[in-house]
C-alpha cells in the first residue's frame, strides 16, 4: 500500500474511532423515529391525503410536522369542510412515522395504480403519503386501493390505519 493510500485509510479508522467515542459519550446522533442511526432520516413533515371513490369516502388532507403541528382540510364527506389547525405530541407523531415508515420509498415515488396493477378492481378510493426530510428531498406514494386487492392487502391495512394514530377522528368521522 502507498503512503497516501495508507494515510487516507489511517484517517478514515481515525474517524471511525473519534464517532464510536463520541456515540459512547452520547454525543452524536441520536437515533430517528424509524431506528436508524441518522437525524437527517426522520422526515421533518408527512402528509397523508386520501382520494374519492364511488360513494361517500371522506376525502381529506392532513399535514403533521415533527415539532407537533398539525393542518387537516376536510373536502368531501369528512365531519368539518375546510382547513382545521390541530396539535399533537412527539409521540403521536412518533407512532405515525413508524407506521407508514415501512411504505415510504428510499428515493422518489412509488405508484400503485394502472399499469403497475396486474388485476384493478374500480371506484375504490385512494391514499397518498408524502415524506418530506429536514434536508429537503421528498419521497411520495400513491395506492389505489383497487389495485392487486389480495396481494396489496397488508399495504392496504397499513395505509387504512394510519390516519387512527392522529388526533383527527372527529375531523374526519361525520357526528353521530
Amino acid at each position: 500500500m502507498t503512503k497516501r493510500k495508507r494515510s487516507v485509510a489511517d484517517g478514515r479508522a481515525m474517524l471511525g474511532l473519534a464517532a464510536a467515542a463520541l456515540y459512547g459519550a452520547g454525543l452524536a446522533g441520536c437515533a430517528t423515529i424509524d431506528g436508524s442511526a441518522s437525524p437527517e432520516a426522520a422526515p421533518a413533515s408527512i402528509t397523508y391525503e386520501t382520494g374519492p371513490c364511488f360513494g361517500a369516502c371522506p376525502v381529506y388532507r392532513v399535514t403533521v410536522t415533527v415539532d407537533g403541528q398539525g393542518w387537516f382540510e376536510g373536502r368531501r364527506f369528512t365531519a368539518v369542510d375546510g382547513e382545521r389547525r390541530f396539535s399533537l405530541s412527539r409521540a403521536q407523531y412518533e407512532a405515525f412515522a413508524r407506521h407508514l415508515s415501512p411504505l415510504r420509498p428510499d428515493t422518489g415515488s412509488i405508484r400503485y395504480s394502472g399499469e403497475n396493477c396486474t388485476m384493478m378492481a374500480t371506484d375504490m378510493p385512494s391514499a397518498s403519503v408524502e415524506w418530506k426530510d429536514p434536508g429537503g428531498s421528498v419521497q411520495n406514494l400513491y395506492f389505489y386501493f383497487g389495485c392487486d386487492m389480495e396481494k396489496n392487502r397488508a399495504l392496504a391495512e397499513r395505509l387504512r390505519a394510519a390516519p387512527e394514530l392522529l388526533p383527527i377522528a372527529a375531523f374526519v368521522r361525520p357526528a353521530k
